[in-house]
């Protein structure tokens, strides 16, 4: 079982402690939520884990299903992050064949072996075969980031990283991508850290939430138990300020 364990994490930056003392551990099959507004440090714990901010202090920890550490460039691996932007994540002059190949070949596989392989990774985040050919601009959001997803999966993720994946997509596309996040966590027992300021998805797509305000996580729990019954002020005033789910998605909520 590969795990993630974030470790009393700190990022400072000159005067400001973007983030202070944060841990929590990441387990296969499961989602965690880190929830807050916007400037609460969520998106600096993201690019730390994916090793792309340098901690002030602290430790992140990946070890593998024999309890040992996975060396760094493994956990380059093994760690992969999908951005927020979908328009700019992907190289528009690059075909999506390319961007799902690209990490294969890294890895050995020989160019017939990596088409295969690309088919076979469309057709994971329910996209046809066609798509390879096509570039991001022939694409929509949502499909861009199922590319994106795709293209994590290439190098055998075992934890995704999902800095605020869906807030740059339309409201009917946003559903379809979180839905196919939370079937790949099970089919493929990956360990998810959703990252947001979206309750209504964090309590219907997570397992356990984390609310981080000022850079401090001021709460932790069951994703019903913290956004339904939440016991710290900061909470409270989240959940009161969120739209409810009905509101905008229609009676039966995100189910």
């Amino acid at each position: 079982m590969t795990t993630l364990e974030v470790r009393d994490l700190t990022r400072s930056f000159r005067k400001l402690r973007a983030v202070d003392g944060v841990s929590f551990t990441l387990t296969p099959g499961r989602t965690v939520a880190l929830v807050g507004a916007s400037g609460s440090g969520k998106s600096t714990v993201a690019r730390m884990i994916a090793h792309l901010v340098r901690p002030t202090s602290g430790e992140i920890l990946l070890t593998g299903p024999d309890g040992e550490p996975v060396p760094r460039r493994a956990y380059r691996d093994h760690v992969q992050m999908i951005f927020q932007d979908p328009f700019a994540s992907l190289n528009p002059f690059h075909t999506v064949e390319h961007h799902l190949a690209r990490p294969l070949r890294l890895h050995g596989h020989s160019r017939a072996d990596a088409a295969a392989e690309v088919i076979k990774l469309l057709d994971r985040v329910s996209l046809t075969p066609d798509f390879a050919r096509r570039r991001p601009h022939e694409l929509s959001g949502g499909q861009r980031q199922r590319v994106a997803i795709a293209r994590a999966l290439a190098p055998g993720a075992k934890v995704i990283v999902a800095d605020e994946p869906v807030s740059m997509l339309d409201v009917s596309i946003r559903l379809g991508v979180l839905r196919l996040l939370s079937r790949l966590r099970q089919e493929e027992n990956l360990a998810v850290l959703y990252i947001t300021h979206d309750l209504a998805t964090a309590r219907h797509f997570s397992d356990e939430v984390l609310v981080m305000h000022e850079g401090r996580i001021v709460e932790r729990g069951p994703a019903d138990e913290v956004l339904v019954r939440p016991a710290d002020p900061y909470t409270r005033r989240l959940a009161a300020a969120a739209p409810r789910p009905e509101a905008r998605f229609g009676p039966g909520g995100l189910t």
